[in-house]
């Protein structure tokens, strides 16, 4: 059991204080930096975690900022239900139907091209990205992504062009990048600034920015999944490390900060677990199954 510092002591990372005090019914995770160890594997103890949880009832939704088409460092150990949150609540997606999206829920290119506008002429430096439900493209000055080799590299301005209004793929989110600007600062000077345009939030250590539509986050489209499920916030424990997961522990009944979360995350959570690479999914899991175990007998 390994101990984490929380509020200047240290306390166990299955404390059964901070553990929901029934069995919930939806786990949420997020993926890197949480259920992803650093080499963005999953390990042994995971998987046999979440089968647990599965086979206990419980359903296991991965909740991360990741596009469909990343998601096969897990799509291995979905179970039954194989649905993912994608793109940081901008799509839900079937992992066992090969990342179909099932619900869109996109940002207004208008709203991106104001956005644009209104970081250039804050920010100057800024280079952005586009992510559409088809793929991602991006400036010229934007770090370029060896994963997806066939992005078309142009202007943000001409990539959210549409010769007809809704004619093109739907924007999932707007990526903006800064060479110099610290992480936290970029977010609060673009909050400022557009905060009011769309919703931003990151999930890099570097100052890359991420943009959905307004309104749109983990947490606003968790709660729409789980209501469709009759699921309260009560019923679901959540897990996270960056910034733009603590609306969804914030909203969840139990969550918990990883070992190695960001400081906004540690106070927006109900508990602590170890860190990614020490598996603290898998620590909490099986501690509420064991838990599950003992009320049952």
């Amino acid at each position: 059991m390994h101990p984490v510092r929380e509020n200047g002591s240290v306390t166990s990372a299955t404390d059964p204080r901070r553990l929901p005090a029934t069995t919930p019914r939806l786990i949420a995770t997020d993926l890197d930096g949480t259920l992803l160890r650093d080499d963005k594997s999953v390990s042994d103890r995971t998987i046999a975690a979440l089968a647990a949880a599965e086979e206990a009832g419980i359903e296991v939704f991965f909740v991360t900022g990741r596009p469909a088409r990343w998601m096969d460092v897990v799509s291995a150990h979905v179970h039954g239900h194989g649905l993912a949150i994608c793109a940081n609540g901008a799509a839900v997606v079937d992992l066992h139907a090969g990342g179909e999206l099932l619900e869109v829920r996109d940002l207004p290119r208008a709203a991106a091209l104001e956005v644009v506008r209104t970081l250039r002429a804050t920010a100057p430096g800024t280079s952005f990205a586009v992510e559409l439900t088809t793929g991602i493209h991006y400036e010229p000055d934007y770090p370029p992504f060896h994963l997806d080799p066939g992005a078309t590299i142009a202007p943000a301005e001409k990539l959210l062009h549409e010769e007809e209004p809704g004619e093109g793929a739907p924007v999932l989110k707007l990526l903006a990048h800064h060479p110099e600007l610290l992480p936290d600062g970029f977010l609060t000077l673009a909050r400022t600034a557009a905060g009011g345009v769309a919703s931003f939030t990151r999930s890099s250590p570097t100052a890359l920015l991420e943009v959905s539509g307004r309104g749109v986050s983990k947490a606003s489209t968790l709660a729409l999944c789980c209501a469709q499920r009759g699921i309260s916030s009560d019923e679901v424990v959540a897990f996270g490390d960056m910034p733009n997961d603590v609306e969804m522990l914030t909203w969840a009944g139990t969550s918990y900060a990883m070992g190695n979360a960001h400081p906004d995350v540690i106070a927006a959570a109900s508990g602590r677990t170890v860190a990614n690479n020490d598996d603290g999914v898998a620590v909490v899991i099986e501690q509420i199954l064991a838990t599950r175990s003992e009320q049952q007998l």
